[in-house]
């Protein structure tokens, strides 16, 4: 067995062992038919959910960096992601869109939905993943202004707490020409909206 899948099975074995505990403090008895193999598959999800810690997203970026000399601004729109609330551990998802004023350079679109899965698959809250997302680009990214949108739904809010069914939080973070003049800004949120 290869050195990284001998450490992913141990790592598995840890977190099963700690699953098949919470079942029991729960109430549960792991050792009955539906719930035998729960550990094990909990400590897969749980690896699979936040195996953005495991990968640098500036490596990511940085493969796909191309000369560019054209657009005035560029905007990947509706990536959607599934993150852990950090409070809770419970998930949220929603959908982020990206925009950048090109400075010479451009990045690879695909790149931008790898980025902001990378930061989502961690235990998480909206608003820094928004915030991550901007920094990560504005620093990876020859760039004139980085704008970030977010909108998610919390299950934290949804399944336990104050139970708000309807209820979508936005964040929003930018940098560059899209701090300096709010034009950009109302541009790029109508342009959203088509």
């Amino acid at each position: 067995m290869a050195r990284k899948e001998q450490h992913d099975s141990e790592l598995t074995e840890k977190i099963a062992y700690h699953y098949r505990e919470i079942l029991k403090l729960i109430g549960e008895d792991p050792d009955r038919e539906g719930l035998l193999k729960t550990p094990v598959r909990a400590a897969k999800a749980i690896l699979d959910i936040t195996q953005g810690y495991r990968v640098d997203p500036l490596q990511i970026a940085s493969q796909a960096i191309f000369e560019h000399a054209g657009s005035r601004m560029v905007i990947v729109k509706d990536i959607e992601f599934y993150s852990m609330c950090e409070h809770h551990i419970l998930p949220f998802f929603g959908r982020v869109s990206i925009g950048y004023i090109p400075k010479g350079k451009m990045i690879g679109l695909s790149k931008l939905a790898r980025i902001v899965d990378n930061f989502a698959r961690r235990l998480q809250v909206q608003e820094r993943l928004t915030a991550q997302v901007c920094r990560l680009l504005n620093e990876a990214l020859p760039n004139e202004g980085i704008i970030v949108a977010c909108t998610a739904e919390h299950l934290c809010m949804k399944m336990r707490g104050v139970e708000k069914q309807h209820s979508a939080t936005t964040t929003f973070d930018y940098s560059g020409k899209f701090a300096e003049d709010p034009s950009l800004r109302t541009e790029f949120m109508n342009l959203l909206e088509h």
